[in-house]
């Protein structure tokens, strides 16, 4: 069934759903209504040369200079090529559709002033699986994703060029082949396609969903730690953190007694210590901590997706036209340079927890790094290594972009967001977090092998995946495509999925 996009309701799993699996969109009947109401009012005021940004001026420092009937009409096209100046790798297919779904409910509003041919032909672009061709790097996110937007915008005029059935085909040929009108620019239409923080925001979508996912396996890997070492399980008890009051911690605490839940641990049939290290006792209020950023970047990027961040907006029913700075992309950086740095933090909990798996004087008894010949054999030792490296580049990297601001064009842009950077960096950040969590998984499964107690139902269920993948590290082998498999199965979310399957949603 498509998705409707409407100006409102496109929540984070239903863009994901169109980027990344394809899903059909359509437009509400309703908004096309609007767009054309909106192109109506447009037009009225070019016929009475009403002085418009970038309808009937140049952008950014030529803003004063005043375009004649014949510029209007060629002004558009020019606006494109100049402002398609990204450079080097693609940007992935699915941000690129996820800022394409994300610019159509911009339209949806009836506030930008664009043809309904424009949005439509975006449409017909999503459905038939015609995509952009778009550099990942060039945006400071504001006016918006100026470059990436612009290299979308050039199909609308069959130039470019865009995937097409897995090739990279000229704008032109893929438009073609989808049996797609080209639609032109007339009046407005570029700059009402290109002048929002569409890449950015789509992008800052995607990486909530897998963040989100990401997290619940944090708390599915720190349930195996935590068994594995013995811990007291009274520090997880929700009262403890309903008396606080953030509900991450709460979350945090429900979700790990239900992985842990029939098994001899939290059932006290395991002598424990009196009181453990922070890196096992607080993990409620870290993960909480980072689900709650989560939370709030969350709201704050879903009030983006079904926003008006264009420039200028007009306003038919009050046939009014105000230029203003709709497309900063600082209420979305500023929250996901909190998400990379919460990331970041929850990888930095998950490496001290391994380090107290592999240490004998931190481990309750397990072998010194989890091998049963010490000395010949070094067993995760260097596992830990590799935790460490990933995250003093998350560290690197959780530096906030969002206050590295550059001003340009002549200092009429003379602060600008850097939010591409933020959406960039935080999905290295991820990518990073998937192996700290995968190697986590991989020791706390070691340690689980010589404990010989009742396990709770989804750590059995967790350690039962993880050993279809990774053998029992009996004596030293090459660790690396244990590393890199541990990695992408934590990627793929399959313990996630089966864990949840035994004990029901982490939340």
């Amino acid at each position: 069934m498509s998705i409707v996009l409407d100006g409102s309701g496109l929540t984070i799993e239903k863009l994901v759903k169109i980027a990344r699996y394809n899903e059909k969109v359509e437009l509400h009947p309703d908004a096309v209504e609007r767009i054309k109401v909106c192109r109506e009012m447009l037009e009225e005021k070019i016929k009475a040369n009403e002085i418009m940004y970038g309808v009937n001026t140049g952008i950014g420092e030529f803003s004063e200079v005043v375009l004649d009937d014949d510029q209007i009409k060629d002004f558009q096209k020019y606006l494109i090529y100049n402002h398609a100046a990204g450079i080097g790798d693609p940007a992935p297919i699915e941000y690129v559709r996820g800022a394409m779904a994300s610019r159509i409910n911009v339209h949806a509003h009836g506030n930008s002033g664009c043809r309904p041919e424009i949005t439509l032909t975006l449409v017909d672009m999503l459905n038939k699986g015609v995509t952009p061709f778009v550099c990942q790097k060039g945006s400071v996110g504001a006016s918006g994703d100026l470059a990436p937007m612009s290299q979308i915008a050039l199909l609308l005029m069959g130039e470019g060029e865009a995937y097409y059935k897995g090739e990279l085909l000229e704008g032109k040929e893929a438009m073609n082949r989808a049996e797609i009108p080209i639609p032109g620019l007339q009046a407005r239409d570029g700059l009402a396609t290109i002048n929002g923080s569409n890449l950015l925001t789509a992008m800052s979508a995607i990486l909530l969903y897998d963040a989100n996912r990401w997290l619940k396996q944090a708390e599915i890997a720190a349930s195996m730690s935590l068994e594995a070492l013995k811990a007291n399980m009274k520090p997880y008890t929700p009262l403890l953190h309903e008396a606080r009051g953030f509900p991450g911690a709460v979350r945090t605490a429900q979700a790990i007694l239900k992985c842990i839940k029939g098994g001899d641990l939290v059932e006290g049939k395991i002598k424990c210590r009196v009181q453990d290290a922070y890196s096992m006792r607080s993990t409620p209020q870290v993960i909480g901590a980072a689900h709650d950023a989560l939370a709030f970047a969350r709201s704050q990027v879903e009030i983006e997706l079904n926003g008006v961040g264009d420039n200028p907006v007009f306003f038919p029913e009050k046939k009014l036209q105000l230029a203003g700075a709709n497309f900063q992309g600082s209420p979305v950086s500023l929250p996901m340079d909190m998400v990379g740095a919460a990331i970041t933090m929850i990888s930095v909990m998950s490496e001290r927890r391994m380090n107290r798996l592999n240490n004998p004087a931190l481990n309750v008894g397990l072998p010194a790094f989890l091998t049963k010949g010490a000395g010949m054999f070094s067993g995760l030792m260097l596992s830990q290594y590799t935790s460490c490296m990933q995250i003093v580049e998350q560290r690197i990297l959780s530096m906030p972009a969002s206050i590295q601001s550059i001003p340009a064009a002549a200092d009429q842009e003379d602060f600008v967001s850097m939010g591409m950077n933020t959406a960039i960096k935080n999905f290295q950040i991820l990518d990073n977090a998937y192996g700290i969590l995968g190697i986590e998984f991989m020791a706390a499964t070691q340690a689980l092998d010589f404990r010989d107690f009742k396990l709770g139902k989804g750590v059995t269920k967790a350690k039962e995946i993880i050993r279809k993948y990774v053998d029992f590290l009996d004596e030293d082998r090459p660790l690396y495509p244990d590393h890199t498999r541990m990695k992408e199965l934590v990627k793929s979310c399959e313990i996630l999925e089966e864990v949840e399957k035994v004990v029901g949603s982490l939340g």
